[in-house]
């Protein structure tokens, strides 16, 4: 099983590099501003990291007390299946989120998530126009 540590500087090459494997590139695009974002205040990153480099990360957008949102999980798609996703939800759960995690998930997600305890209630992602 991979380790689960507190995200680095040193571990954004790989985070970034799971990130454009996915075709999630608005963290690949700006190196500098990925650094920003997954080290800002109120924000825990977690990495999962195995002998062969990182594997997987958990972002959580948090107030530390209350209110938590899971805004990223990724593992890498060769090592899924192997319960470092379930590793980074619990880790984070742990960490500084009161107890709680929301979350929007992919339909293909569902059954992941829902193997944690849960409440499953509607969601919305709102842009602006």
């Amino acid at each position: 099983m991979a380790e689960i540590v507190p995200f680095r500087p040193e571990h954004l090459d790989e985070v970034l590099g799971l990130c454009a494997a996915e075709g999630w590139r608005s963290l690949p695009d700006d190196p500098a501003r990925a650094l920003r974002i997954l080290t800002a205040p109120g924000v825990t990153t977690l990495v999962a990291v195995a002998p062969d480099g990182v594997i997987g990360f958990a972002q959580v957008l948090s107030d530390g007390e209350l209110r938590s949102y899971l805004a990223l999980l990724l593992v890498r798609q060769s090592r899924r299946g192997e319960g470092h996703g379930a590793a980074l939800v619990k880790a984070v759960l742990e960490a500084d989120t009161g107890g709680r995690l929301d979350l929007l998930s992919e339909a293909g997600s569902t059954s992941f998530y829902e193997r944690f305890a849960h409440r499953r209630l509607p969601g919305y992602r709102l842009y602006r126009t």
